[in-house]
């Protein structure tokens, strides 16, 4: 179905045509949390716009194996376990179970592989000293180093030269590096930190080395797709280059895919300011599916600007079209007068149209914002459906199908399975019964309690359709 799908290869800076290194099989591998605390917006999007490209490839009939690690031991969760008074392992597990919600949620598919630091360390450690029999790294003071200039690629992946790099390069208090370029494979334990038996003593890795060696041991030495957020361009993955690279002498990844930040209010998201969204809390607030439809809602590589406005803004859009997916549902379900008639011609193309219009956004670099506009205009064509007075049953069923395939690409859910409660079925029938005997008033009151339950009804030809409210604040 595809026609020819282009993405955007950080490496390169260019967008170029995807071709595995396998036929009909794609190696993928997303740099996940440091699972030290909650997952806040920011992580979120890595999550929600790399599983979208998961599910796209799926989509075209590529069988994915898609990797996504935690990283389970650093200084944040050293810091954090020392504030707590927690274990490192007890911190970890607790916000491994968080994330899998938070994203879960989301809709975020569980990836094959959740490899985990603390599960690799004999992996971790035989790379090190591969890399440091090959030259590429050295022991000093209990630490073990890599020799940056030693791989002649350094800097390819940020589009830096060695040069460029050594501004603002020094070596920390307490370091013995050859070199301030050099960067940590290895750290020396320090008392009552966490920490594993190793050639160079008892210490813990260095961040960049976890993903490397998660690498190899999973995918192998070559991948198709390495993916994370734009923050990892430098200095993570261009490390994880330098040292997957130097021990094998072959390409790490041949596409490098980056998405871009979130901005909050227009301002950096940080914790001093004060303006940190937790994933935690905006499900309480918002619709998850919401949340996702707002962050597909700009091209993955694209800044995203947050706001409760925005977020507002996207849940009435969003609102659009899951009201025509459940206009389609209840005219299928209730309607008598639906035509039994084959497709005709004229909708056989205007749905084939749609799917191939979805398509090609969606071979441009995964380009979410573009693919949902076509729901849109799929959504414009069914509503035109829906006010005919004669409609047929297969023309609604195909629209619906055309909905559930495209957004299931996407990864959110249109269909609303909600069961109203006694009381609001009790009130509905007592309002039937009061346009009945025409009691208006009655019928307007009621209709007015149900509103500020978050029921919105419609009185159609077809009979009583109802559907929640996007907010119960209808001012707002």
């Amino acid at each position: 179905m595809s026609i020819v799908l282009k993405v955007y290869n950080s490496l390169t800076r260019k967008k170029e045509v995807f071709k595995p290194l396998e036929d009909g099989k794609v190696k993928m591998y997303v740099c996940g949390p440091t699972v030290y605390n909650y997952i806040h917006i920011g992580n979120a999007r890595p999550a929600i716009a790399f599983d979208t490209v998961r599910r796209y490839l799926e989509y075209l009939g590529y069988d994915v194996l898609y990797v996504s690690n935690f990283t389970d031991v650093d200084d944040r969760l050293i810091n954090a376990s020392k504030e707590r008074g927690e274990s490192v392992i007890e911190i970890a597990e607790r916000f491994i179970r968080a994330y899998k919600e938070d994203v879960g949620a989301l809709n975020v598919q569980a990836a094959d592989i959740h490899p985990r630091a603390t599960e690799t360390m004999d992996e971790i450690i035989d790379f090190i000293k591969k890399l440091v029999d090959k030259g590429f790294a050295y022991e000093s003071g209990g630490d073990v180093y890599f020799r940056t200039k030693h791989f002649k690629g350094y800097g390819k992946l940020s589009h830096q030269s060695i040069d460029e790099l050594k501004v603002g390069a020094r070596i920390d208090v307490g370091e013995q590096k050859e070199d301030p370029l050099d960067f940590t494979l290895w750290k020396q334990a320090k008392p009552g930190e966490i920490k594993w038996e190793s050639p160079w003593g008892e210490g813990r890795p260095g961040w960049h080395i976890e993903c490397s060696a998660m690498v190899e041991k999973y995918l192998g030495n070559t991948i198709d797709i390495h993916a994370g957020g734009q923050d990892l361009s430098f200095p993570h993955h261009e490390n994880e280059i330098a040292q997957s690279e130097s021990l094998h002498d072959e390409t790490m990844a041949n596409y490098w895919l980056h998405n871009g930040y979130i901005r909050i209010n227009n301002e950096k998201m940080s914790k001093s300011i004060g303006n940190v969204v937790l994933v935690h809390d905006l499900i309480k607030q918002y619709d998850p599916n919401v949340i996702r439809f707002f962050i597909q809602s700009v091209h993955y590589r694209h800044p995203i600007n947050f706001s409760d406005e925005l977020l507002k803004g996207a849940e009435q859009s969003f609102d659009r079209l899951r009201t025509t997916y459940n206009n389609l549902q209840h005219r299928l379900e209730v309607s008598a007068d639906l035509l039994e008639e084959t497709l005709t011609t004229q909708y056989q193309e205007k749905l084939s149209e749609l799917k191939t219009r979805f398509v090609q956004e969606m071979d441009d670099d995964f380009n979410t914002a573009n693919a949902i506009s076509v729901l849109f205009d799929a959504a414009k064509e069914a509503n035109k459906v829906l006010q005919a007075e004669n409609s047929s049953r297969l023309l609604l069923t195909h629209f619906i199908e055309l909905f559930d395939e495209l957004t299931g690409v996407l990864g959110f859910e249109l269909k609303q399975e909600v069961l109203l409660d006694k009381e609001i079925e009790d009130l509905i029938a007592k309002r039937e019964e009061a346009r009945k005997q025409r009691d208006f008033a009655l019928a307007d009151s009621i209709r007015d309690e149900l509103k500020l339950k978050g029921i919105i009804l419609e009185d159609t030809p077809q009979g009583i359709r109802w559907k929640r409210a996007v907010s119960n604040d209808e001012n707002e």
